[in-house]
C-alpha cells in the first residue's frame, strides 16, 4: 500500500493530477469560510450552539453552513438536477435519443443539467435562509426580505448559487484533469472536513464510554462490510468464437462479465439524501405564515424530513436508498448494450442465444444481484436510526450516510490511481 502511494508520486503525470486534485479541494475549502454578504456571525454562531437540528445539512455541507459562506449548499443543487433527469431520460424520447448519441449528447445533456441547477439552487437557498432566519428570530440575516430590501436578498441568493455553480465547475475540473469523480470528490472533502467536529461535539457531551465504544465497533464493521459488498461481484462466463481467414484461426478464448453487487456506487445515498432534504426545505418556507393550519402542516413535514427523528423519515429514507440503486444501475445498464456489443464482438455466453436473449439473461441476474446491494445500502443508511435506540450519542448519529461516502469514494479513487499504476506496470494498492 506505501510502495504504490509512492509510486504514485513517482510518476509525474499521475502527481500532477493528485497535486491538481489537492489543490481544488483547498480551494474548495477556503471557500467554505467566505460567508454571505450581511451574516450575523455571533448570532449564527449561538443558533448552532443550541440547535442539533442543522448537523446533517452541515455535515454535508463540509461546515460551510455553520460559517454560512457562499458554498453551504455545495453541489446538492445539481445532484437533484441530476435526479431530474436521470428519471426524465428513459422517459422522454428527445432526451433518450440524446443519451444514445455519445459525446456530443452526453455533452448536451450535461448542459440541460446545469440550466436546471440554478434554479434549484435559487430556491434551496431561499429556503435554507428562510429557515434560519426564522429559528433565530430574524437576527442572522436582517435584511433578508424581497419586499423590503430586494437588492440584499438577491445579493444573497446570487452569492450562495454562485457558490454552488462555482464547486460543480471545480468537481468537472477534478474529473478532467485530476483524480476521482470530481463531485463525489467535494462530497467526500466536505464530509471529512465536518467529522472532526461532530466526534468532538460527542466527547465533549456527557457520555459515557460505552455507548462511543459501541459506535466505534458498529462504524468499523459497517467500514468492513462495505468494502465487501462493494468489491463483490458475479462473473458471468463468456466466450469467444473462433473465426478462420485464409489457412488461420483467429479468435477464441474466454472472459468474463462482473456483475458487481454494488453497480451504483454511493450515489443512491447521495441521491436520496438530495431529495429527503427537500421536503424538509420547502416546508421551511411556511412555517411562520400567519394561517395556522398551514404553519402546524410545513412543522410536520419539516421535523419529518428536516430532522430526520421519526419512523417515517427512515422508512422512506430505506426505500429512496433501494429505489435509487435500481434506477441508477439500470440506467448505467441499458447504456450499456452488453448483449449487442457481445454480438458485435462475436462474444457469447455459454447456453445462451446471441443478442436478445443475452440482454434477457443478464438483465434477470443483474436484478437478483442487486437486490443484496440495495438492501444492504437501505440498511446501513437507517443504521443512525438503530443507534440512537441504543445510545444517548445524537451527534455520531448522523454519519452513516457519511461512512458510506467517504468509504466509496476512497474505492472509486484508489481504483483509478491503480489502473494509472497498472498501466505503468507497478503494483496496485489493491493487488
Amino acid at each position: 500500500m506505501i510502495d504504490s502511494l509512492l509510486n504514485s508520486f513517482r510518476i509525474a503525470d499521475v502527481r500532477t493530477k493528485l497535486i491538481f486534485t489537492f489543490a481544488m479541494l483547498v480551494i474548495f475549502r477556503f471557500m467554505a469560510h467566505i460567508p454571505v454578504p450581511g451574516v450575523n456571525a455571533t448570532a449564527l454562531q449561538e443558533l448552532f450552539a443550541s440547535n442539533q437540528l442543522l448537523g446533517m445539512l452541515n455535515l454535508f455541507s463540509g461546515g460551510g453552513l455553520e460559517q454560512f459562506s457562499v458554498v453551504a449548499m455545495g453541489v446538492y443543487p445539481y445532484i437533484t438536477a441530476t435526479i431530474i433527469l436521470q428519471v426524465l431520460i428513459p422517459t422522454v424520447p428527445a432526451l433518450e435519443a440524446l443519451s444514445k448519441e455519445g459525446d456530443s449528447g452526453r455533452a448536451k445533456l450535461n448542459q440541460y443539467m446545469h440550466l436546471a441547477t440554478v434554479p434549484l439552487a435559487a430556491l434551496q437557498s431561499f429556503g435554507t435562509v428562510q429557515f434560519i432566519n426564522s429559528s433565530s428570530g430574524g437576527a442572522i440575516l436582517q435584511n433578508f426580505d424581497l419586499a423590503l430590501y430586494p437588492i440584499e436578498t438577491l445579493a444573497i441568493i446570487s452569492s450562495m448559487v454562485a457558490g454552488t455553480m462555482l464547486l460543480v465547475w471545480i468537481g468537472e475540473l477534478i474529473t478532467e484533469n485530476g483524480i476521482g469523480n470530481g463531485v463525489s470528490i467535494i462530497i467526500f472533502a466536505g464530509i471529512v472536513a465536518a467529522l472532526p467536529q461532530v466526534i468532538v461535539q460527542a466527547f465533549a457531551g456527557q457520555v459515557s464510554l460505552g455507548p462511543l465504544i459501541l459506535i466505534a465497533a458498529v462504524a468499523i464493521a459497517t467500514v468492513a462490510a462495505v468494502v465487501m459488498i462493494y468489491e463483490g461481484q458475479r462473473r458471468i462466463p463468456v466466450q469467444y468464437a473462433r473465426r478462420i481467414r485464409g489457412n488461420r484461426w483467429y479468435g477464441g478464448g474466454s472472459t468474463h462479465i462482473p456483475m458487481k453487487v454494488n453497480s451504483a456506487g454511493m450515489i443512491p445515498l447521495i441521491f436520496a439524501s438530495s431529495v429527503m432534504i427537500f421536503p424538509g426545505t420547502l416546508a421551511s418556507y411556511f412555517t411562520g405564515v400567519d394561517n395556522e393550519t398551514t404553519a402546524s402542516i410545513a412543522k410536520l413535514v419539516y421535523d419529518t424530513f428536516y430532522v430526520g427523528s421519526s419512523w417515517l423519515y427512515w422508512v422512506l429514507y430505506f426505500a429512496m436508498v433501494v429505489g435509487f440503486t435500481f434506477m441508477y444501475t439500470l440506467v448505467i445498464f441499458q447504456q450499456q448494450n452488453i448483449g449487442e456489443n457481445l454480438q458485435k464482438s462475436g462474444a457469447f455466453i455459454p447456453g445462451i442465444r446471441p443478442g436478445r436473449p443475452t440482454a434477457d439473461y443478464l438483465f434477470k441476474i443483474l436484478i437478483r444481484v442487486t437486490w443484496a446491494g440495495a438492501v444492504f445500502l437501505g440498511l446501513v443508511a437507517v443504521l443512525p436510526f438503530v443507534l440512537q435506540q441504543f445510545t444517548s450519542v445524537q451527534t455520531l448519529a448522523l454519519s452513516s450516510t457519511g461512512i458510506l461516502i467517504v468509504v466509496g469514494v476512497v474505492l472509486d479513487t484508489i481504483k483509478q490511481l491503480e489502473a494509472q499504476l497498472l498501466m505503468r506496470n507497478y503494483r496496485g494498492f489493491i493487488h
